[in-house]
């Protein structure tokens, strides 16, 4: 089942954080396939609950390129435990703000902790792509967009073409 991304409207004063996803059981994983779908069919490499009116902690990434086997990963409780002083530049999107895309830079490697959909423990250095989507996705756990990393005059643009847009076409669904 596909469920609609939400249309994020950043509010600097609303800033939606997920709590911590308490059991793992047949529902979670049953969410964990629907938001794989729903992010397959946007089509992005990475969701957060959060985007899709679920206030938890847990995403699903796929970095598979078009035309690889889908090499999906369920993100539960995830904690980033370290970060490189290095940095790297990816321009990003996102689902919640559709056609605005932007050169964003963060630490090039990081170490994340978290719980898989059979609860077990897992641990991921990442780098490149990886490294970026899964930032990228814990930010948005954190109440954080990637616009917050760009520049006031770029974030203020944008939040002034999703006010018009909202405006003129109601999206069905809006969060903060």
């Amino acid at each position: 089942m596909t469920i609609k991304p939400l249309i994020i409207l950043p509010d600097p004063l609303l800033r939606l954080v997920s709590k911590p996803v308490e059991r793992i059981d047949d529902a979670t994983r049953k969410f964990a396939r629907d938001m794989l779908d729903t992010m397959y069919d946007a089509p992005g490499i990475g969701l957060a609950a959060i985007q899709v009116g679920e206030p938890l902690r847990m995403l699903v990434i796929d970095l598979a390129k078009e035309g690889e086997e889908p090499a999906p990963m369920t993100v539960i409780n995830p904690e980033i435990v370290s970060r490189s002083d290095d940095r790297s530049i990816y321009e990003e999107g996102c689902l919640s703000i559709p056609d605005y895309y932007a050169e964003v830079e963060r630490p090039a490697k990081v170490r994340v902790k978290y719980l898989d959909e059979n609860a077990k423990e897992q641990e991921v250095e990442a780098t490149g792509l990886l490294a970026t989507c899964l930032q990228h996705e814990i930010d948005h756990l954190d109440g954080v967009l990637f616009i917050d990393y760009i520049s006031k005059l770029k974030r203020d643009m944008v939040m002034k073409k999703f006010k018009k847009l909202a405006k003129d076409r109601p999206p069905s669904r809006m969060v903060g």
